[in-house]
C-alpha cells in the first residue's frame, strides 16, 4: 500500500513556456482534483516567484519543480560557456524552489535533451565524467539552497547518456554526494527497462519523484504500461513522494515539435488530466 502519495499535473499539459501568467491554470488544476501542480521552469525571467508563490497558496495547491534542459544547457559539452549558463540556470530554479518551500530540482540536468549520438567509448567516458564533476557541483550549490537535485533517465532518442534506473544510479553513486536522488519517469521506463519493478528496486530509497503518463504519451491507462508492476513496485520500496502526470499539449507547435507529439489527444487536455487522474489514484493506492 502507498501512503502519503500528492497526485499532481504538469502545467505543460496545458501551455508552454510556464509564466506568471499561467496561475490562471491553478483553479483548474485544483478543481480536476490534483494535490500538487509541477512548474516546468524553462526561462526564470518569465517567473515572478512572489505571485506563483501566493496563487499556490490560494488555490491549495503544493508544488513539484522541474528543469528543462536545450541544448544551451549542456554540462557534457566541450564549450565551457554552456556548463556557465547551465549553472546560472540551475540557481535560478534553486531560488524558486527555495521560496515555494520544495526541497529538489528534478530533470535531466546531466546533458541537453535532444544529444542523442553514437560516441566512441573515449569520447562517452570524458562526457560522463563532465557531468559527474559538474553535477557535484551542482549539488554543492544546492546545500546552500536547501535543495537536492532529483535526476532523471531519458530515452535513446532523447539521451546517449542516462537511460535506465541501472545508468542513473551509476552516475548519482559517482557523482557521490548525498543531495544527488532520482526522479523516474513511466514513460521513458516503458521504453528502456527490461521490467518496471526492478528498476524501482534499483534506486530504492534515492528515488524521490516520480512522473507518469501512457507508453504514447496519451491518457495513463490506455496503453502498454504494467501498472500493477509500478503501483507494486513504488508499494514495496515505500515510496511516499508525488506522482505526476507528464504529457504534452499538441497545440504548442514548438514544444510538441521536441517530444514529436503528431496528433491531438481525444477529449482535450482537461479530459486528458481528468481521465489520468481517476486512474492513478484507483492504480496507486
Amino acid at each position: 500500500m502507498l501512503k502519503n502519495i500528492n497526485f499532481g499535473a504538469s502545467t505543460w499539459l496545458w501551455e508552454s513556456p510556464f509564466s506568471t501568467d499561467s496561475i490562471a491554470l491553478f483553479p483548474k488544476i485544483k478543481a480536476l482534483g490534483f494535490d500538487l501542480v509541477e512548474i516546468p521552469v524553462e526561462d526564470p525571467s518569465l517567473i515572478d516567484g512572489n505571485t506563483v508563490k501566493k496563487a499556490l497558496a490560494d488555490n491549495g495547491l503544493k508544488v513539484s519543480v522541474c528543469g528543462a534542459f536545450g541544448p544551451t544547457k549542456d554540462f557534457t559539452s566541450d564549450d565551457i560557456d554552456l556548463h556557465e549558463n547551465c549553472f546560472r540556470y540551475i540557481e535560478e530554479c534553486f531560488k524558486l524552489c527555495e521560496l515555494f518551500e520544495v526541497d529538489f530540482l528534478a530533470g535531466p540536468m546531466y546533458s541537453a535533451v535532444g544529444k542523442a549520438r553514437m560516441l566512441p567509448d573515449e569520447q562517452k567516458k570524458v562526457e560522463w565524467e563532465r557531468a559527474v564533476s559538474n553535477l557535484y557541483k551542482v549539488c554543492e550549490m544546492g546545500k546552500d539552497y536547501g535543495q537536492f537535485i532529483a535526476l532523471e533517465p531519458l530515452n535513446r532518442f532523447e539521451s546517449d547518456l542516462v537511460n535506465t534506473a541501472d545508468d542513473v544510479l551509476r552516475l548519482v553513486n559517482d557523482i557521490n554526494h548525498s543531495n544527488a536522488k532520482i526522479i523516474l519517469d513511466g514513460f521513458h521506463m516503458t521504453i528502456e527497462e527490461k521490467n518496471i519493478k526492478d528498476a524501482i528496486h534499483t534506486v530504492k530509497d534515492k528515488l524521490i519523484h516520480v512522473q507518469v503518463s501512457e507508453n504514447h504519451r496519451g491518457v495513463c491507462g490506455t496503453g502498454l504500461t504494467p501498472w500493477r508492476d509500478f503501483s507494486e513496485g513504488l508499494s514495496e520500496i515505500g515510496y511516499e513522494g508525488s506522482i505526476v502526470i507528464e504529457s504534452f499539449t499538441p497545440e504548442i507547435k514548438e514544444l510538441a515539435g521536441a517530444v514529436c507529439i503528431w496528433k491531438k489527444h481525444e477529449g482535450g487536455q482537461d479530459d486528458f488530466a481528468s481521465k489520468g487522474l481517476k486512474f492513478i489514484k484507483e492504480t496507486f493506492k
